[in-house]
């Protein structure tokens, strides 16, 4: 664009999307691929297709769904593409094998411990940290003042540090 030029309203307005949802996009990103960059990549190929069905996206609601299925898509499309053929073989070849089971272990142990909390508690700590609201966000949400959140979150936090079942998680893996 020649200098003075302004982006479009459609332009703007997936510019300010991207801006406020973009982190808790990327979590989901990083969920399907299990690496920083790969779920940069990903993320941003689907906001490519988002992009592009803008317009025909009516509810503004729906956004958030639209990219994590593409994200989905896109996903499954590079699985299948990057897939090896599998040879079968009377040797074995030595390889280490990482045990990724103790990201669902402690997956499991933080949301046993998050069911612990009290609802408000742990309603405010989701829509915080796992959906990236900001504590503003989260008051005009549920309705209650600014101080609520922070005290609120403050509460749970203090709570989730005590917890008998993270503190062992905590000092079992360190």
């Amino acid at each position: 664009m020649a200098g003075g030029a302004t982006h479009s309203p459609r332009y703007e307005e997936f510019s300010r999307y991207v801006s406020e949802r973009g982190p808790a996009l990327l979590r989901m990103a990083r969920s399907l691929t299990g690496s920083h960059a790969d779920a940069e990549d990903l993320l941003q190929a689907a906001l490519v297709k988002t992009f592009l069905a803008w317009d025909r996206i009516a509810d503004a609601r729906a956004r958030d769904g639209y990219v994590r299925r593409a994200m989905v898509n896109t996903q499954i499309s590079e699985w299948r593409r990057s897939r090896l053929d599998v040879y079968p073989t009377d040797e074995i070849p030595e390889q280490r094998v990482d045990d990724p089971t103790w990201r669902s272990d402690l997956a499991d142990v933080v949301g046993r411990a998050m069911d612990r909390l009290p609802e408000r508690q742990r309603t405010t700590v989701r829509l915080r940290f796992y959906d990236d609201l900001t504590e503003a966000q989260i008051a005009a949400r549920l309705g209650v003042t600014l101080g609520t959140v922070k005290s609120t979150l403050s509460r749970a936090a203090d709570k989730l540090r005590r917890d008998a079942d993270l503190v062992i998680e905590r000092t079992g893996r360190g």
